[in-house]
């Protein structure tokens, strides 16, 4: 039995391990189109502020280790760009051509990627999503005085607070009437009092309607009409799922994009899975569809779909 990982961060690496440890025999594969596997997404604002201070902290599994502890044959720069159902091979891009490779059974935990507002050119206009574009921000700071950052979710409040107490001016715009948007204003109003009184310049109901470029700098134009002047600008207003290579392959996917699952984490394929924040999954509370792109939703979905592709019947039961 040939088993396929497609992407190996939270999902992937955590479905590949638990593979492992229930069978000690079957040839594992695993395929990240990026430089490294398995590591601390959520860690990324924190070495921003120094928190973290290493960079090499964030990384939790090297992929020459993951694959000889658990002997999984792990490729970097490895981008799968189709999926062949009928032949049960897919057609991967390496630094060295294009290779094919079969599966018996694949696992697409290809993540989520960052949605950008239109009118996106400058390219000091960043995501903090990946250890690449956290590099990208380092850069940029060591000459940083002031910083948009546009939303106010997860990412967005953890990067304003560690801009800040690094010292930088932090302007944090929310397009709705209060900050983290996934509780009650009546919670988030603490948050908010938090953020101000370390001296974040928080701007509710605000939306970005212009940027201009102007080479060392950027010039955020406002809804307002209010013109502000910033080093750079960290983007972090939504994600959308990564896709395009299921909807390519003619995989279900639901409204939004995400790739539709039965409770065992099975596609529309029965030969293929899928995990973590590219998945629609249950709403335990109110039955219907939703999507949590969060690490700790992405490592358990991993494990289970682990369990069910060696033939197990664990069901996920969805999330909060």
């Amino acid at each position: 039995m040939k088993f396929v990982i497609v992407g190996g961060v939270a999902a992937g690496a955590s479905a590949g391990a638990r593979l492992r440890r229930l069978d000690e025999s079957s040839e594992i594969l695993l395929l990240e189109k990026g430089d490294f596997i398995s590591y601390a997404n959520c860690g990324l604002p924190y070495h921003l502020g120094k928190v973290i201070p290493e960079r090499e902290n964030l990384l939790v599994m090297s992929p020459e280790k993951f694959s000889s502890w658990l002997n999984i044959s792990v490729r970097t720069r490895a981008e799968v760009v189709s999926i062949d159902r009928k032949g049960k091979t897919l057609a991967v891009r390496t630094p060295e051509g294009m290779v094919t490779e079969s599966y018996d059974k694949l696992l697409l935990a290809t993540g989520a990627m960052p949605q950008n507002s239109a009118g996106r050119t400058s390219p000091r206009i960043l995501n903090l999503w990946t250890l690449a574009d956290m590099d990208r921000i380092v850069s940029c700071l060591k000459d940083a005085g002031r910083v948009l950052i546009a939303g106010a979710g997860f990412i967005g409040l953890e990067t304003a607070e560690n801009l800040q107490e690094r010292g930088i001016s932090v302007t944090l715009i929310q397009r709705g009437s209060h900050v983290l948007p996934s509780v009650d204003a009546e919670m988030a109003g603490a948050l908010a009092d938090e953020l101000t009184g370390m001296g974040v310049d928080l701007r509710l109901e605000t939306t970005i309607a212009e940027y201009r470029d102007n080479g060392d700098s950027v010039t955020v134009v406002l809804n307002s009409g209010e013109e502000i002047q910033v080093d750079f600008v960290i983007e972090s207003i939504g994600v959308k799922p990564n896709s395009v290579l299921a909807q390519s392959a003619g995989l279900s996917c639901g409204p939004r994009g995400h790739i539709e699952v039965n409770e065992y984490l099975q596609t529309s394929d029965p030969d293929i899975f899928a995990a973590g924040d590219v998945v629609e999954i249950r709403d335990p509370i109110f039955g219907g569809k939703t999507a949590i792109p969060l690490a700790g939703p992405a490592n358990k979905q991993g494990r289970i779909a682990a369990g069910n592709m060696l033939g197990g019947k664990i069901p996920y039961r969805g999330s909060l």
